[in-house]
């Protein structure tokens, strides 16, 4: 009888120390992957600052300007280059095409 118990207590001293084992590994591998996780989370933090900075820059009125100068050409628009626009009422096409001004047909 005292060596079935021996036995029983041995077969369960094994399986507390491969238990023990098992437990001390998955803490292991879980202790690893939030160190990745928390890895992640710190270069995400520093990719979400940049870009932050990258739009408040590109956002910026005077870039916005100084690229449509650089590179498309463009120049801002002076009162002398100014063509203001009226809008002629519902007339028959002959009366329309007389009243129009110089400017509007595009004459100068």
């Amino acid at each position: 009888m005292s060596g079935r118990l021996n036995g029983l207590l041995t077969v369960l001293l094994v399986l507390s120390a491969l238990s023990l084992v098992n437990s001390q590994y998955q803490a292991r591998r879980l202790f690893i992957e939030l160190e990745r996780a928390q890895a992640n989370t710190r270069q995400l933090d520093i990719e979400w600052a940049q870009l932050q900075l990258d739009q408040s820059t590109l956002g910026k009125h005077a870039r916005i300007e100084a690229n449509a100068r650089r590179d498309l050409k463009m120049v801002a628009l002076t009162p002398p280059r100014t063509q203001y626009l009226t809008a002629v009422a519902e007339m028959s096409p002959e009366i329309n095409s007389s009243a129009m001004s110089p400017l509007s047909r595009g004459e100068k």
